[in-house]
C-alpha cells in the first residue's frame, strides 16, 4: 500500500497532473514491471532553497529556488534550470519527471532532474543576476555534481549563467569541474552544436514523421508558437527544406503571412523587438487566432499546457511537433488522436538538447572535443533510432506515439529499478 505524495495536490491539467495521467495510460503495456510504477509517480528528492541577495540599491531580496531529482535509476540526474516569475515546485517536479522519460526514450545514461528560481530576470541587473545564480548554485550544491546531477540552460538561462554555476561549484569543491553543468561557453568546455540541438531534434523527428505521413515538406505550411532558441531554429531548418512558416507567436504577439514569413529578417528582429516588431513582413493578429491558422504542421515551442482541448478542436494541422515540454494537455491529446492528427511527443521530439548535453558531458570527461559535423551526425542517428523504435512499438500495440514513447522509456527505467533492487 502506497500513500499519495503530499508535496502538491495536482489538478487534471496542471503539469504534474498531466504527467501522472500520461504514466497511468502506459501501465497496461508494462507487464510484470507495473508493480514498480509508483516509482515514477513520486520524485526521489525535492529541494526548496531560499536565495537571498543584496540588491544594487542595498536592500536584501529573497527568491525561492528548487531542484528536483525525479529518478536516478539509470544514471545521474539531468535537467535544466529556469528563471521565471511563475516557477513552482509542482512545475519543476513535472519537468524533472519528463526529463526522466526523455533521457530513457533516447537511451541516454541519465535520470531526470530539473531546477528553477521564482524570479523575473528581466528586472535584475547583470550583477544581481550573477548573485542570484551563484547563491542558488551554492544552496543546491549539496545535491548536484558531475556524477550525481548535471544542470543545463532552460527558460531565461543561458551559457553565461552556466559559466557562473560551474565556477561557483568549482570554487566550493576546490577544483575546476567542467562536467557539473552543460550548455557552457565553448572555451569553458561547452560543445559545438549545443545551441541549435533542440531545434534540430524537432526538425529531424518532424522530417521523419512527415515522410511517414506522406506529407511533402516542400510547400508545407508551418505555424510556430514560441520563437526562442527552439522554435526559431526549427523554423529555419524547415524553411531550408522548402516549407513555409506562415505564423509565429511569441510573448509579444502573433504575426501571420500566408505566403510565408521571411525568416532572414524576422529572426534578428525578434531577438530585440519580438515577432511583432516585424510589422512589414506580415499581419499582426490576436493571439487566440494563432490556433485557427491554416497549417499542415504545428510546432508548440513555448511553455507547457498551451494546446488545450478547445485549441485541439480548432487546429488544421496534420502533424504536431512538441518543441516545448508538456504543451498538450491529456484531453487535447485524445481529441487530436480522434481527429487523426499525429503528435510527436516532447519527450522524443525535443530531446536533441539533452542528447548534445550528453555529448558535452562525455567530451568534458575525456577533454577531447568533436567538430560540429560529427556532433550533428551522432545527434541525427540517435534521434532517428529512438523514433523508429518508438514508432514500431506504436504500430505493434496500435497506440499513440506518446504512449509508445512512455512504454519504451518506462520499461527501461523500471527494469533498471528492478535489477538494482531496494536498499537497504
Amino acid at each position: 500500500m502506497s500513500e499519495k505524495l503530499s508535496f502538491v495536490t495536482p489538478t487534471a491539467n496542471s503539469p504534474w497532473g498531466t504527467y501522472l495521467s500520461q504514466v497511468d495510460r502506459v501501465v497496461p503495456y508494462l507487464g510484470p514491471l507495473a508493480r514498480w510504477v509508483e516509482t515514477l509517480k513520486r520524485p526521489k528528492r525535492a529541494l526548496i532553497v531560499d536565495v537571498p541577495i543584496e540588491m544594487d540599491d542595498g536592500t536584501i531580496a529573497h527568491f525561492e529556488g528548487y531542484r528536483v531529482q525525479h529518478n536516478m535509476s539509470r544514471g545521474p540526474g539531468k535537467g535544466g534550470v529556469r528563471f521565471h516569475p511563475d516557477v513552482t515546485l509542482e512545475e519543476v517536479m513535472a519537468l524533472s519527471a519528463w526529463m526522466t522519460i526523455k533521457t530513457a526514450a533516447v537511451n541516454l545514461p541519465y535520470g531526470g532532474a530539473k531546477g528553477g528560481i521564482r524570479v523575473d530576470p528581466k528586472k535584475l541587473s547583470l550583477q544581481e543576476l550573477e548573485k542570484v545564480t551563484r547563491r542558488y548554485t551554492s544552496e543546491i550544491g549539496i545535491i548536484i555534481g558531475p556524477h550525481t546531477d548535471i544542470p543545463a540552460p532552460d527558460v531565461n538561462t543561458n551559457a553565461q549563467i552556466m559559466a557562473w554555476m560551474m565556477d561557483t561549484y568549482s570554487m566550493n569543491v576546490g577544483g575546476t569541474a567542467t562536467g557539473v553543468v552543460t550548455g557552457k561557453p565553448l572555451h569553458l568546455g561547452g560543445s559545438l552544436g549545443r545551441v541549435k540541438a533542440t531545434g534540430r531534434g524537432v526538425f529531424v523527428t518532424g522530417r521523419e514523421a512527415a515522410r511517414r505521413l506522406g506529407l511533402d515538406l516542400r510547400g508545407a505550411r508551418i505555424a510556430v508558437q514560441g520563437f526562442g532558441n527552439v522554435g526559431s531554429v526549427a523554423a529555419e531548418l524547415f524553411a531550408e527544406a522548402g516549407a513555409k512558416i506562415v505564423a509565429v507567436q511569441d510573448h509579444t504577439g502573433t504575426i501571420v503571412n500566408d505566403k510565408g514569413l521571411d525568416l532572414a529578417q524576422l529572426v534578428p528582429i525578434s531577438r530585440t523587438d519580438g515577432v511583432v516588431g516585424f510589422k512589414a513582413g506580415g499581419d499582426i493578429v490576436p493571439n487566440e487566432d494563432f490556433w485557427d491558422i491554416a497549417c499542415d504542421i504545428l510546432i508548440p515551442a513555448a511553455l507547457e499546457g498551451q494546446l488545450t482541448a478547445d485549441r485541439a478542436k480548432k487546429t488544421t494541422a496534420k502533424l504536431v511537433l512538441e518543441g516545448a515540454n508538456g504543451p498538450t494537455v491529456p484531453q487535447a491529446d485524445d481529441i487530436l488522436a480522434e481527429r487523426g492528427v499525429l503528435v510527436v511527443p516532447d519527450v522524443i521530439c525535443n530531446a536533441g538538447g539533452v542528447t548534445v548535453s550528453y555529448f558535452e558531458w562525455v567530451q568534458d570527461f575525456s577533454s577531447f572535443f568533436w567538430d560540429e559535423d560529427e556532433i550533428n551526425v551522432r545527434l541525427d542517428r540517435i534521434m532517428m533510432n529512438a523514433l523508429n523504435q518508438i514508432w514500431d512499438t506504436a504500430d505493434k500495440h496500435k497506440i499513440t506515439l506518446r504512449t509508445a514513447t512512455y512504454a519504451v522509456a518506462c520499461e527501461r527505467i523500471l527494469m533498471a529499478r528492478q535489477e538494482r533492487g531496494l536498499y537497504p
